[in-house]
């Protein structure tokens, strides 16, 4: 009887405030709707909400840092032929992760940290050299590990956190 009494005062206090503000406030699920700093946005490439249905949502936007998930070589067109070569994939992932990262509201500056999985360890000075180009001021803190074989034969692949420094 008690929650009862807790429930019906919440609800008659919840009356008094705007649908916004007491859903704020209360922590309902009408705040989901309205979600912007505090709220997790799932968006894709174009840096529209996805529909939800996908395996994977490439970006993440939740407090004012991004999460970009794993970009391959092929990560955006599957069946795009280009050269195999590591700075061409490397290039490619790398222009994968700026439009996540703009489409989340940062930039390649606002990159904190990202994470490089590289087919061979012997590619890692020709990824680097790529690399440097997309931070010119200096790279985020980073981790560099060699796997067996990445999704799409792509030779490297790259995952990554941002801050939004832009609304």
């Amino acid at each position: 009887m008690l929650s009862t009494t807790r429930r019906s005062f919440a609800s008659r206090i919840a009356c008094l405030f705007t649908g916004v503000g007491a859903a704020s406030m209360f922590g309902g699920p009408a705040n989901a709707a309205t979600a912007k700093e505090g709220g997790v946005r799932k968006l894709g490439y174009d840096g529209k909400p996805t529909d939800g249905t996908g395996f994977i949502t490439p970006l993440i936007v939740h407090n004012g840092v991004i999460y970009i998930a794993g970009q391959g070589a092929h990560s955006r067109n599957p069946q795009e032929q280009f050269p195999t070569d590591v700075e061409t994939h490397t290039t490619k992932v790398l222009d994968n992760v700026k439009t996540l990262v703009e489409a989340g509201g940062g930039t390649m500056d606002s990159i904190l940290q990202l994470t490089v999985f590289l087919t061979k360890i012997e590619d890692y000075d020709a990824m680097n050299k790529v690399f440097k180009t997309y931070f010119p001021h200096g790279g985020p803190a980073r981790t560099t590990v060699a796997v067996a074989a990445l999704p799409g034969q792509s030779l490297v692949e790259i995952n990554c956190t941002a801050a939004v420094v832009r609304k």
